[in-house]
């Protein structure tokens, strides 16, 4: 193998090296939104119960929740 082709070698296989860690790091920043995302639902599930739950305080202590 000649000294050109050796370099060439060489910086095919450093480009793929660089791909291969970018890859990973995209996965890695998914996992993390996906993740954040499933937070920001959790969070905003907890305080849609929490008002339900002042709404319905409100109307039990107003005589607003009576069954017909």
């Amino acid at each position: 193998m000649s000294s050109s082709e050796n370099v060439s070698f060489q910086a095919g296989e450093a480009k793929g090296q660089a791909k291969a860690k970018s890859d990973q790091m995209v996965d890695k920043a998914k996992d993390a939104c996906q993740s954040a995302k499933e937070s920001c639902q959790d969070a905003g599930g907890q305080m849609k119960a929490k008002a339900q739950g002042a709404v319905d305080a409100v109307k039990d202590a107003t005589g607003m929740n009576k069954s017909s």
